[in-house]
């Protein structure tokens, strides 16, 4: 099959579909010349990670393209419905990623915690004249340990961040549509062992957490699930993480609560208008800030490249 990698792939992937006898082109394709390589090249598969957007238009130009792989977990980049409708294959890689965006939101927790994110930022330019001054700043950090993480969104990602929690000595909130309770299996060292993390509604969550972080897409009719109103459900200094989708959270909301007070600090990967997020919000002190890297290790891109080696392997074989 002859396949386009558009946002690129790792090596490890691209041999594999190459061994598998497969073409592949990984050269990025601007978007207004993609249709045109696509049915030039008779392609048959798309693989796309964030970059690249898949919409109608481009879904009713290449008729002969088969199917569209997402290199992550979230497709809104894709029409995804529309695509299947016309008859294309459309598939993620839901697991591959799960441990690196956990590390990160913990990398977030852990600044926020202790200011890491704003004292990175003001050392280097007042930390000779002003040490003490920032020293008595920085005085009042949180310890993890003993605080109440609620995690929005209870599937691979999240329970991932569940294990880090939980081994940090944390206390986890699943955040589902139905109340429960889900078995979280934590490794320590070659041991495994099994907790029971209760599980509720968001309303249930919102007033018991100390921490919250969100791992749900982007809603349809492009709503925010934080919004002023659940912002206000929260314990006042709460820190809200955000590695799923832009736009999952209300960024005016977000920084009236960072203003006053109800939220303590955020840890954003993720933005609306991304790859322009908005001045205020990268300015803001309030804010530790990463540009969208929940999955950009070396070992999460290795092990979606392979697994998008055999989602293709699958395809080919029906």
């Amino acid at each position: 099959m002859n396949i386009l990698a558009n946002d690129g792939i790792h090596p490890a992937g691209q041999k594999a579909l190459e061994a598998a006898g497969h073409s592949l082109w990984t050269e990025f394709i601007e978007p207004q010349n993609l249709v045109a390589f696509i049915n030039d090249n008779a392609i048959d598969g798309l693989l796309v990670r964030s970059a690249t957007k898949v919409r109608e238009p481009l879904i009713d130009a290449c008729p002969n393209l088969g199917f569209i792989i997402r290199g992550g977990v979230g497709m809104d980049n894709i029409d995804v419905a529309y695509a299947r409708d016309n008859g294309k294959e459309v598939r993620n890689t839901p697991a591959a990623s799960s441990q690196s965006v956990a590390e990160l939101v913990m990398g977030h927790l852990f600044a926020l915690s202790r200011s890491l994110h704003d004292s990175n930022r003001r050392m280097p330019v007042e930390g000779v004249e002003q040490f003490k001054t920032l020293k008595k700043s920085y005085g009042k950090g949180r310890e993890l340990r003993g605080m109440t993480l609620a995690i929005v969104g209870f599937g691979r990602i999240g329970q991932s961040l569940a294990q880090y929690a939980l081994g940090c000595g944390m206390h986890v909130i699943g955040v589902d549509q139905q109340s429960g309770v889900k078995r979280i299996d934590v490794a320590i060292g070659n041991q495994s062992v099994s907790v029971e993390v209760p599980v509720m509604t968001l309303n249930e969550a919102l007033p018991l957490a100390d921490a919250i972080s969100l791992h749900i897409p982007a809603q349809a009719d492009g709503k925010a699930v934080i919004g002023p109103i659940e912002m206000g459900k929260m314990k006042k200094g709460v820190i809200l993480l955000n590695a799923a989708r832009g736009g999952v959270v209300d960024e005016d909301a977000l920084l009236e609560a960072l203003d006053s007070g109800q939220v303590s600090g955020a840890g954003v990967d993720v933005f609306v208008g991304e790859p322009k997020p908005r001045i205020d919000l990268m300015r803001h002190a309030g804010i530790s800030l990463s540009p969208h890297i929940g999955a950009a290790t070396g070992e999460a891109q290795e092990r979606i490249g392979l697994e998008i080696a055999s989602i293709v392997a699958e395809i080919g074989s029906k």
